[in-house]
């Protein structure tokens, strides 16, 4: 077994493997003896990326921690008691036909073999509850479609590259499809709520399921504090995010500006990852339906009755609020005193809006309620820092790496050297950036494998995307470098109309293993 360790920031780096095979042993023996400061694995077709606890560098000492367990993954795969879950299914799949003849057997055959075929999870990633399965037959070695769909249904059952797959929501999609079922893969109702998670066997039977309603999700309620008068972008709950849910497909998500969200707390007494509200650009207006207390950092600035207000204010029941879209920055953080009373998905109160997990966002109308938490004391008020404008230069440090060596040592020096503008089509998903496109030397199809928040996707235009809070776990596009941790929250203000230049202190350099 052959491993490469590859830099994909100062906490997290990428083991590199042979097949799926070595990587789902390495993963089991990983798991079966943990390295000390090792958070989270993320495993994928071929690589596994290792995620670190705060303070503990991913360097070539936990180069060495891992590789120690090669020994063990160089034996048999664990036995150990695995469930299998029984799908339903019909196979009335666009595409069906299309495998039938790549595979050079008839539609009937296909449909008999994938019934046969024992499925195991071997990762999850793409989407909450999305699983990539694989089976020991082979012929099951299926291409992408040439040109991607735009929309595939939920419930969706499809093939690619030795993987099975079902969609859990409607999401684009390049995979073949052959056949649908009813039985949801993510039901936050469920404990968990994916269904498909790795070790888990799949075996696929004909018929249609019988599907039970989801259970309503429980709502925290407590006295009404604030309306949503207008907001011209729907306001999200935001905290610190979801980390170790990754096993289920589910990105941490979070604050895009963590710091200017941890000072709105403690201006107001309250625990610093307490939920807040975020908001993009403006304008809003809020209502205070009783006395509160409020803090706003970030990007925009309050008034109430035409005055501006300091961080920290109080209003009376009746007072409007009214934040005006900012002058430089993107994203405003509101805090209540005592919080605000906003139930829990997964252990957090953020809204990821790629993979719909959270609260839903609030637009006008929404009434939000206080928790009634016990309050801190306040913590003196700090000078926000300067935001970027449209127009402005933002220089971002990045570790290059992990898939640095796919492109040549010009298109690296190009990626440094070029100002990239931030276009209009950027979310909490990613900033889309525009400029002279970056071309790849190794042209070969990327496996699947996993990303961090920060990293920099070089897709078929060359034109680079900068994954923030609410990226895909896994992707299939090469990432070239990987944004500093102390340059997020500064990533999540940059408007579009300015410029980024990304700076690396060193060349893109494996990581070796270190006694």
């Amino acid at each position: 077994m052959t491993m490469r360790f590859l830099p994909a920031g100062p906490r997290s780096l990428l083991v590199e493997l042979d097949d799926l095979d070595a990587t789902l042993a390495m993963f089991d023996a990983l798991r079966a003896d943990p390295v000390e400061g090792v958070v989270e694995i993320i495993p994928a077709a071929r690589t596994l990326l290792i995620r670190t606890a705060i303070g503990v560098p991913a360097d070539g000492r936990l180069a060495a921690e891992i590789a120690a367990r090669q020994s063990m993954a160089t034996r048999p795969r664990m036995v150990r008691e695995i469930e299998t879950i029984e799908i339903p299914m019909v196979y009335d799949g666009a595409d069906l036909a299309d495998v039938a003849a790549h595979m050079g057997m008839s539609v009937t055959e296909v449909i008999d073999a994938h019934q046969s075929a024992t499925w195991s999870v071997a990762f999850c990633g793409f989407a909450p509850g999305f699983a990539y399965m694989t089976c020991d037959d082979p012929r099951f070695d299926l291409p992408r479609r040439s040109s991607p769909r735009t929309r595939i249904p939920a419930g969706s059952v499809a093939l690619a590259a030795r993987f099975c797959g079902i969609y859990p929501q409607d999401t684009p999609g390049g995979w073949q499809l052959i056949g649908t079922t009813r039985v949801p893969m993510w039901d936050l109702s469920r404990d968990p709520p994916a269904l498909l998670r790795p070790g888990i066997r799949a075996r696929f039977v004909e018929g249609r399921a019988t599907v039970r309603p989801a259970a309503a999700i429980p709502r925290s309620q407590g006295d009404p504090a604030l309306t949503v008068l207008q907001t011209a972008f729907p306001i999200l709950f935001q905290d610190e995010g979801r980390p170790g849910q990754g096993g289920q497909g589910v990105s941490v998500s979070g604050a895009l500006d963590t710091a200017a969200m941890r000072r709105a707390n403690r201006a107001v007494g309250n625990r610093a990852d307490a939920p807040v509200l975020e908001i993009t650009l403006g304008p809003v207006r809020l209502r205070a339906d009783a006395p509160v207390t409020l803090a706003l950092t970030g990007a925009g600035r309050a008034r109430v009755a035409g005055q501006q207000m300091p961080t920290t204010f109080a209003l009376d029941a009746g007072d409007e609020l009214f934040i005006a879209p900012p002058q430089a920055g993107m994203r405003s953080y509101l805090a209540i005193r005592g919080g605000y009373a906003v139930g829990a998905v997964l252990g957090s109160a953020a809204t990821d809006t790629l993979a719909h997990v959270g609260p839903a966002a609030l637009t006008d109308g929404a009434t939000l309620h206080l928790a009634n938490h016990p309050a801190l004391a306040v913590a003196e008020p700090v000078e926000e820092p300067a935001l970027p404008r449209s127009g402005d230069v933002v220089e971002l440090p990045v570790t290059l790496g992990p898939r640095a060596d796919w492109f040549s040592p010009q298109m690296i020096a190009h990626l440094l050297a070029q100002e990239w503008l931030v276009t209009a089509q950027s979310s909490r998903v990613g900033i889309r950036l525009q400029g002279e496109p970056i071309t790849r030397e190794d042209t070969r199809e990327l496996p699947s494998e996993g990303t961090e928040t920060g990293a920099i996707q070089i897709p078929h235009s060359g034109q680079p995307v900068l994954f923030l809070a609410d990226h895909p776990l896994t992707g299939g596009y090469p990432v070239i470098a990987t944004l500093s941790p102390r340059a997020l929250d500064l990533a999540g203000q940059i408007p579009p109309g300015a410029r980024i230049r990304f700076t690396a202190d060193a060349p893109f350099q494996e990581i070796k293993v270190q006694p």
